[in-house]
């Protein structure tokens, strides 16, 4: 059953690598913190009139910490050396037939050694399910478009299977919907929508 899965995830991997080269610059800055850093701004803003409070502040700001720090350590320090499964780009069964992007000229960009799961994945997942939940409507969708579009880069850029960022959402969804549940209940922050079914 495993072989069939890795099998399977092995073929999605090598349709979707690659498919539109045409993206290769635009999956590298999509995958890079800085250019992530506007958005999330934006987002912090966005949650300013929710945010009242000193205390309020203080809770979101702790679970914004605890989701980031939760899926980074699930992640990069449990799950990746335990699972110890090749990334694609360090994968000698696919060197002839892996599409990777050059990180610098001469130097194509290959990641660590260890792919089960997706960091970038869970990362962003978790914070789309935390921020999504608290501003709601437009943002929620907002978000969760933006960590799939990352969890596809990581597959372009040939440094993760889909099952790893498959594993990464599963891992991120469920830190943020932790780190989200304790925001609203030590903050009494509510969903916009909430909001306004209470007004």
């Amino acid at each position: 059953m495993l072989s069939a899965l890795n099998q399977f995830d092995t073929w999605l991997f090598l349709a979707l690598n690659g498919a539109w080269p045409a993206l290769d610059s635009a999956m590298w800055w999509v995958s890079k913190p800085l250019f992530w850093t506007p958005l999330y701004l934006a987002m912090v803003w966005a949650c300013k009139p929710l945010l009242g409070t000193w205390r309020q502040r203080l809770v979101v700001g702790v679970c914004l910490g605890m989701c980031v720090t939760g899926t980074d350590v699930v992640s990069a320090r449990v799950l990746k050396p335990n699972v110890a499964r090749l990334r694609p780009s360090h994968e000698p069964a696919l060197v002839d037939q892996i599409h990777l992007v050059e990180e610098r000229p001469g130097e194509v960009y290959r990641g660590g050694k260890y792919s089960f799961v997706s960091s970038h994945a869970a990362n962003h997942m978790g914070v789309a399910v935390l921020f999504g939940g608290l501003l709601g409507g437009a943002w929620g969708w907002g978000l969760l478009a933006w960590a799939l579009l990352i969890g596809f880069s990581r597959i372009h850029l040939g440094v993760h299977y889909p099952g790893d960022v498959l594993g990464g959402f599963v891992v991120g969804w469920g830190i943020g919907a932790l780190a989200l549940t304790v925001a609203r209940r030590w903050s009494g922050v509510l969903a916009p929508s909430n909001l306004d079914r209470r007004g």
